[in-house]
């Protein structure tokens, strides 16, 4: 719970003055009273990642963008001969959060290959045979982004991303 006076946040723990008059703390249900000091809930909490307020998703699926005439929107790109930017071929595009949660499966799977991928070069270049435990983890954790990216792809709404991206199994 969250107390203000006035419509201004205040400490309840910590000293205050009011009206020049000094006082240690406000824990006394019945002075808070007296000096006008209320007791409000706390704001409601949302996940950012995924919403832009409360009850407000964010862009689940990638859109193109057009003006305010429906007329598509094209990236910028600076001409030298005009010296001004103008418009590209390439279509002006917002990603959507499926987007950004499948280029983070796609990063983390990477990372994670990273560091054994000097061990399948070794393979290649000088046939060291690549140890049972690390084939078979590499192998689950390209079963696990190949899991998500179909599962992240298929979700029609932010709470089933939500959903999808709370339950990820990376291989430890």
């Amino acid at each position: 719970m969250a107390f203000l006076l006035n419509g201004n946040p205040v400490n309840i723990d910590s000293e205050i003055t009011i009206n020049s008059i000094r006082y240690p703390h406000l824990r006394d249900p019945a002075l808070r009273e007296q000096l006008g000091v209320v007791e409000v809930a706390d704001p409601e909490q949302y996940d950012q990642r995924f919403y832009w307020g409360v009850g407000n998703p964010k862009l689940l699926n990638d859109r193109e963008e057009v003006d305010q005439d429906g007329n598509p929107m094209y990236v910028k790109v600076y001409d030298e001969a005009t010296q001004s930017m103008v418009d590209s071929t390439e279509r002006l595009i917002t990603k959507g959060l499926k987007s950004q949660w499948i280029a983070q499966v796609k990063d983390t799977a990477g990372k994670m290959l990273a560091q054994t991928d000097w061990m399948v070069i070794r393979k290649a270049e000088r046939n060291v045979d690549i140890p049972a435990d690390v084939v078979t983890k590499r192998a689950a954790i390209v079963a696990e982004c190949d899991r998500l990216e179909a599962a992240i792809a298929a979700c029609a709404v932010v709470e089933a991303l939500i959903a999808v991206v709370g339950n990820q199994g990376w291989p430890a």
